[in-house]
């Protein structure tokens, strides 16, 4: 069963039951069942076995790696921190602080955007902290969760994928060196990827997507949807989510009328957790420049150390001021854990699907399909393709990098050295085939809703993970589009990067002027103003 077209049925099938249901755990969990299954041989006897094997074998499987323990430990660590923030008063100082600012949707929707930004080392924690930050402020001015979790998810990993001093930097390098080393190309792999950055277009537009939307207050598909319910109504959330916490555990975060209001409860402890973080990678790294320190760093360890000092912090200053109680704080602690639960089981079955999905070779199938001997000049746009329907299926784009980086780089230059021999060492081609490869899995990742961080996104939005793939994927395939068309295809045919890059920001803009619609309370005028405000 494995390596065939069979393969491919599991992912599938967990993904069109979550679109067609927006029940992501069972239709998570009948995917697992069934890569179970056929991994037995898909036989009568092993119908039943399979179906025992889903969880005492497999999720039990996913849940045993440090990795994926780690992360665990961080979401409940930060899903605890907000609590806590949420109940000392500090989450709604900060929102009192910012919308000073960001008193409209276009503003608040512009500051979650640059916060995005700011946190730029590593996806896992850029969404956690912003989403959880900035969730309530987006509320209050009636944008929708689908909109919050479209700006987290889109401002984390191309972000993260593009930077120099993240936590993607050390593991793209290494697969690149070792491709590059393959060939005998006279670069390093920090030389080649960072050549390869001028061709990563579908990361830089998606950035750009999410300020363009922001700036110009238009929407489109199920997004502007979405919006018109959030201005017109001030409901943020899409009646019958699921969400795994409810009104109780959010009566339980109120704050009491007489808990002060200060911003620096919050502010202090989300600091803690980022420096933290990024000293946690320098520590854990290693290397002769920054750049490999961090790299090398253990991601997951830094995540749980911050997650811990900031919670510490937080307690400093929630006894200190005497805000709350030790069994207030405790309380508060656990009910922000109880909000994330949920998350964890979704996150345990989608690490279990993709652990099945690599046992199938499912990755190895689709490149084996799809990777047919093409004319050089045609080699980005298939390798996105690739890159994307692999993300796409397995949910995991750093999985995407390592199958496809080995193989990528090589068929670029033997591809080469067949047409342009004298030329094949500093070709284009070469270094849009590494950039087209991490583009590609970011695209999967971006629209699966088995992927980790679409997943971790709409927790710490508080979004239904269905709702925000479905609002999300419409901007990624415009976006995609955007970049294969006018970004890879030229450029494959010798036309300037930089000329790529002017031609497709420009088309984007102006497609989404008219694409989008400005959503009703939200035109800018003075009553829009007073919309947002409230």
């Amino acid at each position: 069963m494995t390596a065939t077209w069979l393969s491919i049925l599991p992912p599938l099938l967990a993904i069109a039951l979550a679109l067609l249901t927006r029940q992501v755990i069972p239709a998570l969990l009948a995917g697992v069942w069934l890569g179970a299954w056929l991994l037995e041989g898909a036989t009568l006897t092993g119908l039943g076995t399979s179906l025992l094997d889903t969880v005492g074998v497999h999720i039990v499987d996913a849940l045993a790696d440090r990795d994926h323990v780690m992360i665990v430990v961080a979401t409940l660590m930060i899903g605890g921190l907000v609590g806590v923030i949420r109940r000392n008063g500090g989450t709604d100082g900060i929102v009192k602080l910012v919308t000073r600012w960001a008193a409209t949707p276009r503003r608040g929707q512009l500051a979650t955007g640059g916060l995005g930004l700011a946190i730029f080392f590593d996806d896992y924690a850029n969404s956690l902290v912003v989403g959880n930050t900035m969730r309530p402020i987006t509320d209050r001015l009636r944008i929708s969760r689908e909109k919050l979790a479209y700006i987290v998810d889109s401002t984390a990993a191309p972000v993260a994928a593009c930077g120099l001093f993240t936590t993607w930097i050390g593991y793209q390098v290494g697969l690149v060196d070792d491709a590059v080393g393959k060939i005998g190309l006279d670069q390093s792999g920090f030389a080649v990827f960072v050549s390869s950055l001028r061709y990563a277009f579908y990361p830089v537009l998606a950035v750009v997507l999410v300020f363009a939307v922001a700036a110009s207050r238009r929407d489109f598909g199920p997004m502007a949807r979405a919006e018109q319910r959030a201005r017109e109504s001030g409901t943020v959330l899409r009646p019958g989510s699921n969400l795994g916490s409810g009104e109780d555990t959010e009566a339980e975060l109120r704050p009491e009328e007489r808990t002060p209001r200060r911003f620096l409860n919050a502010l202090l402890p989300i600091l803690a957790l980022v420096v933290t973080t990024f000293v946690g990678l320098l520590a854990t790294g290693s290397g002769s420049t920054v750049f490999e320190i961090m790299g090398n760093g253990d991601p997951f360890a830094a995540l749980v150390w911050g997650s811990l000092v900031a919670l510490l912090v937080a307690a400093v200053l929630s006894f200190g001021q005497r805000i709350l109680s030790l069994g207030q704080f405790v309380d508060a602690w656990f009910a922000g854990i109880k909000s994330v639960l949920y998350v964890v089981i979704i996150l345990s079955a989608a690490w279990a699907l993709s652990s099945l999905t690599e046992k199938l070779k499912t990755a190895e199938f689709l490149a084996g399909a799809l990777s047919e001997a093409l004319p050089a000049s045609l080699l980005p746009v298939i390798l996105f393709v690739l890159a994307a329907a692999v993300a796409f299926a397995t949910g995991t784009s750093w999985g995407t990098m390592g199958i496809l980086t080995p193989l990528a780089v090589p068929l670029a230059w033997s591809l080469l050295r067949v047409q342009e021999a004298e030329t094949a060492g500093g070709h284009p081609i070469i270094y849009a085939s590494v950039a087209t490869v991490l583009a590609g899995a970011v695209w999967g990742d971006h629209c699966s809703p088995i992927s980790d961080t679409t997943v971790i996104s709409s927790l710490a939005s508080q979004c239904d993970v269905v709702d925000h793939v479905r609002t999300q994927i419409p901007y990624a395939m415009y976006a995609g589009a955007v970049a294969v068309v006018l970004g890879l295809l030229p450029i494959g045919f010798g036309f300037p990067w930089w000329a790529s890059f002017l031609v497709s920001v420009s088309v984007l803009l102006v497609g989404l002027r008219l694409l989008g619609r400005r959503v009703p309370g939200d035109s800018g005028d003075r009553r829009g103003e007073e919309v947002g405000a409230r």
